[in-house]
């Protein structure tokens, strides 16, 4: 019997499956044997993978059943084989030579740790951290990262203990899962590894984070590309983790903030007429606090609108642009190209000049306190300060937040109460004791 039983999640990534394999296959570390979970691609991933790694354990899904459902398919199998340890990969990362072996000396040397995750890097930017770990903010209800994108340079610790890993390469004990079960399949996709690694804590066992075990992983997965659906899981899965971990005494605290960023959403989107966000925006909040789970139903998953009218009214200001960064660069090249795309020829000037409008970039628009139309503000979700209707909406916001902040909180948190009433009635909720997270 081997030691670790790895298992590699893939849904219609044929290219990266394949180089996600070859990495794992080339490991130092050899005691262990690998599972690949097919979830229904359309993509000849199945046909590719059987015939270059018939090695390779390959088990086919009839339907997509999300990152957590592929991976608990390959884990009950690997499980059930008897491995003392196992692992999860996704399919989309590439692991160094040494990141398998380093993740099982780690835990074999320290019995406290439940599970432990690598560090990960941003495949567009290698040397740069894209997670050593992250810790769960129960005060502004968000998750923390530590050095995020710092440069790796040798001085960070040999590992942290940490609140959760991501998935992506995880290893967890045998014994883990018998005390905590298998990954949260309910969520689908998104938030899931955090939630077991949270479990694994509740259970008095630690997370780490092994900095000699390295791997790469892209981000973009979770990047609106065609349609709202990255966005649908993300916010429906982020909400119902805190609605079920929160103690009680914060609920209010937790409807503001996540009440404060719908409210963000909203009022950016009528503002540049992009309504696709707040619509799954709106649906995966009012699911989560109703206890939906699982694959996203009906009217929650829309293409992207992209609104073309204030981009055409401001490029027609003028042939001419200075556009101020202020560190936003990668936002001015879209705005430049984006000109180009809509058919105008702008020259944009190196500095300012008497007469040539200037796009001062900022973080928000509704932050601006400069009303006075001498600059034309743009902010990163494309809102844009630049007539007195635009001004009229700036003043407006902090009162509208108020006024919905007043009338949709008592809302929240009624439902947050019910939600977690219907857990104690189904008797699953208090399976692990919660955490004093006053001390935290």
């Amino acid at each position: 019997m081997k030691k670790v039983g790895i298992v590699i999640c893939n849904y219609n990534k044929a290219d990266c499956v394949v180089e996600c394999i070859q990495c794992i296959l080339e490991s130092r570390f050899r005691d262990f044997d690998l599972y690949v979970v097919d979830n229904a691609s359309t993509d000849r991933s199945v046909e590719i993978i059987r015939e270059r790694y018939p090695q390779v354990s390959l088990l086919v899904n009839e339907e997509n059943r999300g990152g957590s459902g592929g991976f608990n398919r390959g884990l009950r199998e690997a499980y059930a084989k008897g491995y003392p340890y196992l692992m999860c990969v996704d399919n989309d990362a590439m692991l160094d030579e040494n990141a398998v072996g380093s993740l099982y000396d780690f835990l074999e040397k320290h019995p406290e740790v439940g599970m432990a995750g690598s560090k990960i890097y941003h495949t567009e930017a290698p040397d740069r951290i894209q997670q050593f770990g992250q810790n769960i903010d129960f005060t502004y209800f968000c998750t923390e990262v530590p050095h995020l994108n710092q440069i790796e340079d040798g001085s960070m610790p040999d590992y942290l203990y940490v609140d959760s890993v991501a998935a992506c390469s995880l290893m967890i004990r045998r014994s883990t899962i018998d005390r905590i079960g298998f990954m949260p399949e309910e969520n689908f996709l998104y938030w899931d590894d955090t939630e077991w690694c949270h479990k694994c804590n509740l259970a008095g066992m630690k997370v780490a984070s092994v900095g000699t075990s390295k791997a790469l992983h892209a981000m973009g997965a979770k990047r609106e590309s065609v349609n709202t659906f990255p966005t649908y899981y993300a916010w429906r899965n982020w909400i119902s983790f805190f609605a079920k971990y929160t103690p009680e005494d914060r609920y209010e605290q937790m409807a503001q903030a996540f009440l404060s960023l719908i409210f963000q959403i909203a009022y950016e989107g009528l503002h540049t007429g992009m309504q696709a966000k707040i619509r799954t925006v709106t649906m995966a909040c009012d699911d989560a606090l109703h206890g939906v789970t699982g694959r996203a139903g009906e009217n929650r998953i829309f293409p992207l609108d992209y609104p073309q009218t204030p981009m055409r009214e401001l490029f027609a200001m003028s042939d001419v642009f200075f556009i101020e960064s202020n560190g936003h660069d990668w936002l001015a090249e879209e705005i430049q190209q984006k000109a180009e795309q809509l058919g105008y020829q702008i020259r944009w000037t190196e500095q300012e000049e008497d007469g040539v409008p200037v796009i001062s970039l900022c973080q928000s628009i509704f932050a601006q306190e400069d009303l006075s139309l001498q600059k034309i503000y743009f902010d990163l979700e494309y809102c844009i300060l630049r007539t007195e209707e635009d001004a009229l909406h700036v003043i407006n916001y902090q009162y509208s937040k108020r006024l919905y902040l007043f009338a949709q909180t008592p809302v929240f948190v009624q439902k947050l109460l019910e939600l977690k009433g219907q857990r104690h009635r189904e008797k699953g909720f208090d399976k692990y004791p919660q955490t004093d997270y006053s001390k935290r």
